[in-house]
């Protein structure tokens, strides 16, 4: 069986696709959780666009590493974000990356252990999640340090549990457990720590018992809507976060 290119393309994703075209998706940094900066903002473009492509897969099982899906991030490793410049970069690659998963067009699972504080989003555009017990959502880069959470984790809780919860999530955030989330509709399944990428592929297993024009066609269906969100909100959204991250930097500078 030919391995694709983009494979060994990405140091911080691994790739692994069984017979049947289950192609998980793992996030890692030296085989550890992923701390995430801005090499790996640039890449994943790329990376989902050709998950998106690649009619080999035929469920999308994304995940992280180490226990955890993304844990934080390094801030400095995107520059000085009151730049016009740089802040156009971080805008095109955040509204992209949003599409090119959403464009994903196989159904997609979110295998979570651990913590998804960073771009819970990501996860959050798979059709269904399966968390392990002790794992937690948050969101640490936006309000909490100090720019606007404009580039999709709004819109997407927004769309999963409605403005009003999403705000107060957004304007204080906290961990939400598996439990929590599971609660709230979120999380279809919570199993045993370290149990959720077996679990996320019995489940894909179960789905390939239905014709592939039929999971893809599914997968676009419920996709939709939310598509339509990200193409209405994300771009706008991340012009606004530029503007505070502008006026976070200038308040560091004064300070």
């Amino acid at each position: 069986m030919t391995v694709p290119a983009y494979f060994t393309r990405y140091p911080t994703i691994r790739f692994d696709r069984d017979a049947d075209g289950i192609l998980t998706m793992a996030l890692h940094k030296d085989g550890g959780p992923l701390t995430f900066g801005a090499v790996d903002h640039e890449t994943f473009v790329d990376a989902f666009y050709d998950v998106a492509r690649d009619r080999a897969n035929s469920v999308v099982i994304l995940t992280g590493s180490g226990g955890d899906f993304i844990p934080a991030i390094d801030f400095a490793s995107f520059g000085d974000v009151s730049d016009p410049d740089v802040w156009s970069k971080v805008h095109d690659e955040g509204t992209q990356v949003l599409e090119n998963i959403a464009n994903i067009r196989v159904p997609m699972i979110f295998a979570l252990e651990g913590r998804a504080h960073v771009h819970a989003e990501y996860g959050l555009l798979a059709n269904l999640v399966v968390a392990g017990s002790s794992a937690s959502f948050d969101d640490l880069p936006h309000f909490a340090g100090g720019i606007v959470p404009g580039d999709g984790v709004y819109t997407l809780w927004a769309h999963l549990l409605g403005p009003a919860r999403a705000q107060a999530m957004m304007l204080d955030p906290k961990p939400l457990s598996a439990q929590a989330a599971q609660a709230l509709g979120v999380v279809a399944e919570v199993v045993a720590d370290g149990a959720a990428l077996s679990r996320a592929r019995e489940i894909a297993r179960g789905w390939l018992t239905r014709p592939a024009v039929t999971r893809r066609n599914t997968r676009i269906h419920f996709i939709q809507p939310i598509k339509e969100r990200i193409v209405r909100e994300v771009g706008y959204g991340l012009a606004l976060e530029g503007a505070s991250a502008a006026a976070l930097v200038k308040s560091f500078r004064a300070a």
